[in-house]
């Protein structure tokens, strides 16, 4: 994994990052790989976890850089007095184009790490905005209005139109040029590389305050590979 990391904001109480897909934000419990907060402890001294994000997950993830930044942010956090933007591609068209989820999530009963809906699980609210509809995916906008684990990936497996690429609550299928496109040739001496081959989930925008009340806004663009297949999708329509 490349540790080059594209910081977007830092000053002496909190770094902002894009993080990219497949890094890990905190260390897991078998230390497998580096995470993101020890690449930033070696670069910054202590680091303070605020929130996360999946590791398949790309884009904006904040940590504070002092006690004080870590209590003022994991309150607002926790009071909800922060805006969390993501995007997301999703299998299939939605009927309603424009919607709020609000569905309890609780810890799978059998299946360890896995998140499902149910009355007595922990309040769950997700807004959510269809920005282009191709048919076999959807391109959708989701304001998380609370935070809960897999949220945006749970609410949507229960609406059936789960986030492409996704091995824990849709099929994980990567998704190939030749499985969109008509009349696609490969050459025999060729062999056909995944478009997209990881949850395809982004962190575009996060608000949070500063300790002295300003409004800091953070955003990472959409990463390539989210890019590329939406490019190819928007081809296909205008056939």
């Amino acid at each position: 994994m490349k540790k080059d990391l594209d910081i977007i904001f830092e000053d002496e109480d909190l770094i902002a990052v894009n993080k990219p897909a497949g890094m890990l934000s905190v260390p897991d419990r078998m230390q497998s790989e580096e995470s993101l907060k020890d690449i930033l402890n070696k670069k910054a001294g202590k680091i303070f976890v605020v929130h996360r994000l999946d590791k398949d997950t790309s884009g904006v993830i904040v940590f504070a850089k002092n006690e004080t930044s870590h209590k003022s942010l994991s309150v607002q956090f926790e009071n909800r007095d922060t805006t969390k933007y993501y995007s997301g591609l999703v299998q299939g068209s939605l009927i309603k184009p424009v919607g709020i989820i609000d569905l309890p999530i609780i810890e799978h009963p059998v299946k360890k790490g896995m998140m499902i809906t149910a009355k007595k699980g922990k309040d769950s609210v997700t807004e959510y905005e269809v920005l282009e509809d191709f048919k076999s995916f959807s391109f959708v906008k989701f304001n998380l209005l609370t935070g809960r684990t897999h949220q945006i990936r749970v609410h949507m497996k229960h609406l059936g139109h789960p986030l492409a690429c996704d091995p824990l609550y849709g099929n994980g299928n990567p998704v190939y040029l030749s499985g969109i496109k008509k009349k696609f040739k490969l050459s025999k001496q060729e062999e056909e590389k995944p478009i997209m081959n990881r949850l395809a989930l982004h962190s575009h925008e996060l608000k949070i305050h500063s300790l002295n009340g300003e409004l800091l806004t953070f955003e990472a663009p959409l990463p390539k590979d989210m890019k590329a297949l939406m490019q190819q999708l928007r081809k296909q329509l205008v056939r």
